[in-house]
């Protein structure tokens, strides 16, 4: 061939193979092929709010927990081991996770390696070592990514950042946030009978990385939340969805320090009730803020603003913004953006919109697959996010000692004891 014939040939080339082959791009009008793994429970949810897609495998442990689920799509492939289908579903395109938390890095580095996009439960991974890796993998591998924060798409975070970006309430100092979990058993210790998994369930599979222990339903279904082996308690249950609106709105970068007050203290689980409390550093035009988080029927003090008949929040918690020149409440996960007291919102200007709205959370990780912009809760909002929420939960094991943070060595730096529950090692094999 003449070299103008060969130049000619492998231009017309290229654009197909980058689009096809190696990036596994489709087209907007085309329909994904997603895989999900542990879909029992929330994955259940997830599944169902993308089936819009082709849902074309499943993968559980737990065959009676996902019978419902198994039989909803009725055409897709069967797996136990989510690694088996990984192997043999080499078409999909995606993976959904919905597994417990101790599972979540394990199961999106695997899918990551294989260049298939990952929608995963909050939080995005148990522990901040994992945190580090797997949003680095995330980049490095440049899939499309989402954590299971589903009102990071809502307008109610939008309008917060706008008011605040505003002046509606001043430089804001303080941020307290509260929730109503946990709803499962904490500061509990192991139990010490041992009963036999029942058949539907693989219990070793079940465990993953996690250490050998015996079944025992204490933590299969649902209350595996509260067990450090295998969840992150109600602050990492439910932090990532409280701090998801004062990450955005005030620009929060990585905390300096965090130090945990906490009742009903347990090895093994999460305490009973807590109060941890986070400083992060001035940030561009920001000042340095304080943000206390509260659990177990804890609460910060009722602000004298607010009138006597008005709820403080709602049924998930809230957050309360004080700034020098005002404060806004919102419920839990940000909903009800309202100046306090109600004087004082009727008397606010609200300011023209300015930031994007969001075509839905859902429909921002599908049009991420299929080569539009990031999704709102992509890794790389999604890891950082993770890696403070969690590391709450190191000053509550670190019992009461305020610890000073460096995120470029991911270390505590003033007590040393603290950083064992930085990472963990894996059971052999995982």
């Amino acid at each position: 061939m003449k070299r103008r014939e060969i130049i000619q040939g492998v231009a017309a080339a290229i654009p197909i193979v980058l689009a096809s082959d190696l990036l596994g791009a489709k087209a907007p009008s085309e329909t994904l092929n997603l895989a999900g793994v542990g879909i029992g429970g929330m994955g259940a949810n997830y599944l169902k709010e993308l089936s819009s897609q082709n849902i074309v495998a499943l993968a559980d442990v737990d065959s009676k927990f996902a019978a419902k689920t198994f039989s909803q799509y009725p055409k897709a492939q069967r797996y136990e081991d989510f690694r088996i289908l990984l192997e043999k579903e080499k078409h999909i395109d995606g993976v959904v996770i919905g597994t417990p938390d101790h599972t979540h890095a394990s199961i999106a580095l695997a899918a990551m390696d294989l260049g298939k996009h990952v929608y995963c439960a909050k939080p995005m991974t148990r522990t901040i070592a994992e945190a580090r890796k797997v949003t680095k993998r995330a980049a490095e591998t440049n899939v499309a990514t989402q954590m299971s924060i589903q009102w990071n798409a809502k307008d109610s975070h939008r309008v917060l950042a706008e008011w605040i970006a505003d002046g509606a309430i001043g430089d804001v100092t303080e941020v307290h946030t509260w929730s109503s979990r946990p709803v499962w058993p904490q500061g509990i210790e192991r139990p010490q009978d041992s009963p036999t998994a029942p058949d539907h369930l693989n219990w070793d599979l079940w465990l993953g990385p996690a250490p050998a222990r015996p079944y025992h339903p204490s933590y299969h279904p649902f209350k595996w939340r509260g067990w450090w082996d295998f969840g992150c308690g109600a602050l990492g249950d439910m932090g990532c969805h409280h701090f998801d609106p004062i990450y955005r709105s005030l620009k929060l970068t990585a905390p300096t320090s965090v130090q945990a007050d906490a009742s009903g203290l347990s090895k093994e689980t999460a305490p009973t009730s807590s109060i941890i409390t986070y400083h992060f550093p001035k940030r561009d035009n920001f000042p340095p803020i304080k943000v206390v988080w509260y659990d177990g029927k804890r609460m910060p003090e009722r602000p004298p603003e607010l009138e006597p008949d008005r709820q403080m929040g709602d049924h998930f918690g809230g957050t309360l913004y004080v700034g020098n020149k005002g404060k806004i409440m919102t419920g839990g996960l940000g909903d009800g953006v309202r100046l306090i007291p109600e004087t004082a919102m009727q008397a606010y200007k609200r300011p023209s919109p300015t930031l994007s709205r969001s075509s839905g959370h859902y429909q921002e990780f599908i049009d991420a697959c299929k080569g539009g912009p990031p999704a709102g809760a992509n890794f790389s909002y999604g890891g950082p996010l993770t890696e403070a929420v969690l590391l709450g939960n190191v000053a509550l094991r670190a019992l009461g000692e305020r610890l000073d943070w460096n995120r470029d060595k991911i270390a505590v730096t003033n007590v040393a004891s603290a950083n064992r529950f930085i990472s963990s090692e894996d059971r052999i094999g995982w």
